[in-house]
């Protein structure tokens, strides 16, 4: 298994916004993120869109910056919003644009159907292998030291932490106040990934 990163402006800007606006460990979690979730794709044979799912790998976080944050809503609806007026700049159609939104808002649910939305429940499975370890054991174990090699944790944990505690006290109903009182900090010491 080799990790491959699809081409074109919309993928370049989106890794340049990723860039400007992510702490370095979360920019290194969106890389993981796309690289685990088309990995999950293949493994599982759940057929994707490489562009689509790339971008939204690179914004699903967004909301957490200081400069994107609501006071009213969930992160990831806030981040969802952002993507959708990226998507408007990059010229993706109405309906592409709604769909982006949509898979960065599906990334915080439990479950997403990989038959009715396949980016989303791509980029829900894979944003949770890589937060709190699940479904890390169906990732090669080669393909996973390439992918910390290239894109390594760094204070993920501390930032990813401090961000959803943030999140939780101004939010407390949100997806990440939930995360919060389930022991989000527990599982991710728990994380495989975080011994390599």
């Amino acid at each position: 298994m080799e990790l491959t990163l699809p081409g074109g402006p919309a993928c370049g800007h989106a890794t340049e916004v990723a860039m400007a606006y992510s702490a370095p460990s979360l920019f290194n979690h969106s890389m993981r993120v796309y690289a685990w979730a088309s990995a999950l794709g293949d493994i599982h044979d759940v057929p994707f869109d490489a562009e689509l799912l790339y971008v939204a790998a690179m914004l699903h976080d967004l909301g957490l910056a200081a400069e994107f944050d609501s006071h009213t809503k969930p992160f990831e609806v806030a981040g969802g919003h952002v993507a959708w007026v990226f998507a408007a700049g990059a010229g993706w159609p109405p309906e592409r644009r709604a769909r982006l939104e949509e898979v960065i808002v599906r990334h915080m649910w439990a479950e997403v159907d990989p038959a009715a939305d396949p980016e989303g429940f791509l980029l829900s499975r894979a944003a949770a292998a890589d937060i709190a370890g699940r479904d890390v054991a169906d990732l090669p174990a080669g393909f996973r030291a390439e992918v910390l090699g290239r894109y390594p944790r760094l204070d993920l944990v501390e930032e990813f932490l401090r961000c959803f505690e943030d999140q939780a006290v101004r939010k407390p109903e949100s997806a990440a106040g939930a995360a919060m009182r389930n022991d989000l900090a527990g599982r991710m010491a728990a994380n495989p990934l975080e011994r390599g």
